[in-house]
């Protein structure tokens, strides 16, 4: 049976797994902020992983109409397991991309037919720049992306992915320019705990 979830409940989630960070951390984004959203320690929960993502995906048959993709594509390493598990909640199979030379390809025997509708699911997104970046690699392919989707929306709905994105919640925290931290937060010190490699 679908379960929809409201965006307390999803935080609810996020905090009893320890997932919701206070400190000062740099995101995968190359921005600073006061709270990090450690989506792995949700999803390492396997009853969590698969309540969150059952949720997301009936909040998307909700929105887009049943059937309305038929592949879901993830950028490594985020959006793995999320991307997977709603796969499996849509009946549909499960891809991801990853870097190679710094730039998002599918490999593994991974193929994506001309044509072929596509969601794209994440984790994540701020700045968009990860689900951007999986979006044209399977666009190149030929793939039509029709929607993405992620657990949380650190944007609030300000990153613009060129397609329609739906998320469980909305949850809008600060990030900051390194040139422009607030007294509070640059007397704290910097943690990366995010996977994506930070450019030099």
């Amino acid at each position: 049976m679908a379960v929809l979830m409201d965006r307390e409940e999803v935080l609810r989630h996020f905090r009893e797994s320890g997932a919701l960070l206070e400190g000062h951390f740099l995101l995968s984004s190359g921005l600073h902020s006061p709270v990090y959203l450690q989506c792995a320690k949700v999803l390492m929960h396997p009853e969590r992983a698969s309540l969150l993502c059952r949720a997301l995906a009936a909040t998307l048959n909700r929105r887009l109409g049943e059937g309305f993709a038929d592949l879901v594509i993830s950028p490594a390493m985020g959006g793995v397991v999320v991307g997977y598990e709603v796969g499996r909640q849509l009946s549909r199979p499960a891809i991801f991309c990853e870097r190679v030379e710094g730039r998002f390809a599918f490999r593994r025997g991974f193929e994506i037919t001309p044509g072929e509708r596509l969601l794209m699911v994440e984790d994540v997104v701020t700045t968009g720049k990860s689900s951007r970046e999986c979006i044209e690699a399977a666009q190149a392919l030929g793939g039509r992306v029709v929607a993405a989707a992620c657990l949380i929306d650190r944007s609030d709905g300000a990153a613009d992915l060129g397609v329609p994105l739906v998320s469980l919640a909305g949850y809008e925290v600060p990030a900051y320019a390194a040139d422009a931290l607030p007294p509070a937060l640059a007397s704290l010190p910097a943690v990366k705990p995010g996977s994506r490699p930070q450019a030099s």
